[in-house]
C-alpha cells in the first residue's frame, strides 16, 4: 500500500508526558497535532512510541499495523546508529533552517 504523507506542510507537533495507564496505551496521537506519552517508558520504547505517534499524524489514513510496522523498522535503525535521549541544548538549524 502507497501512503501519502499528510497534506499539513507544518503540523505543530507538540509532545506532552501524562500517565496513560486508565487508556491502557503508551502513547496517543490527536488530530491537532499533540501526542501524549507515557512518562513510565523509558530508552529503545520510548523511541518507538514516539516515532509511532508522529506517524500517525503524517500518515492518518495509514492502517495500525502499518504504522507498527514503520515505526519499529525506524527505531530498530535509530537505535542501531546509536541514538538516544539527551538533554543538551544544542541549537543547530534542521535541514529546513529552523530549530
Amino acid at each position: 500500500m502507497k501512503l501519502k504523507l499528510h497534506d499539513r506542510v507544518d503540523p505543530k507537533i507538540r509532545i506532552k508526558y501524562r500517565k496513560l495507564g486508565k487508556e491502557r496505551v503508551w502513547g496517543i496521537a490527536h488530530s491537532d497535532g499533540l501526542i501524549e506519552i507515557d512518562p513510565s517508558i523509558k530508552g529503545k520504547k520510548h523511541l518507538e512510541i514516539i516515532i509511532h505517534e508522529i506517524l500517525h499524524l503524517l500518515w492518518f489514513e495509514a492502517s495500525e499495523e502499518e504504522i507498527e510496522r514503520k515505526s519499529i523498522i525506524l527505531t530498530k535503525a535509530l537505535w542501531k546508529e546509536n541514538y538516544r535521549r539527551v538533554e543538551i541544548n544544542e541549537d543547530l538549524p534542521l535541514q529546513d533552517g529552523t530549530i
